[in-house]
Formats: C-alpha cells, structure tokens, sequence
C-alpha cells in the first residue's frame, strides 16, 4: 500500500511542477508553440479547462492555474489522511 501511496504522491507532485512550467512558457513568445509547449499543453489543459470555465480571469490575470494547483496539493493531503487510515 505505502507504493501505491509514493507513486500517487509523486504523481502528483510532478504533475503540478508540469503545470507550474506550462503556465510559465506563457511568459515567454512563442514558447508555447514548441514541442515542449504543445506536450504540456495535451497533458495541462484537459485537467485546468474547467477550473477556467468556473474561475474567470481578474483583467489580464488568470487565477485558475493558481486554483488547480491548491486543488492538487489538498488532494496530496487527502491522500496522506486516506493513507493514515488504512494502515
């Protein structure tokens, strides 16, 4: 049980570094447009397109990312306490 937990967990952590990174290439011109960009762009843009339909942006800012983020780390926190009660 305690590797279905790491893998999970590391899972997660790496995920939200990829999401960390994509919303940083939006920064940068054309960065998105590269083949690093369009890859984190098929795997982080299924899981914040529907924090972005319930969370518009304030002016030019979009808070959505910030929002899915917290999502994953309260979801690692879950996880944790799920993992406490079990074993």
């Amino acid at each position: 049980m305690e590797l279905v937990f790491g893998i999970l967990s590391s899972a997660i952590y790496y995920y939200s570094w990829a999401l960390i990174i994509y919303i940083l290439l939006s920064w940068f011109p054309n960065a998105r447009e590269s083949s690093i960009g369009q890859f984190l762009a098929r795997i982080c843009e299924p899981y914040l397109e529907p924090f972005r339909k319930i969370i518009p942006p304030l002016g030019m800012i979009d808070i959505s990312p910030i929002v899915a983020i917290l999502v994953l780390r309260f979801a690692t926190g879950g996880l944790q306490q799920l993992f406490y009660w079990i074993s």
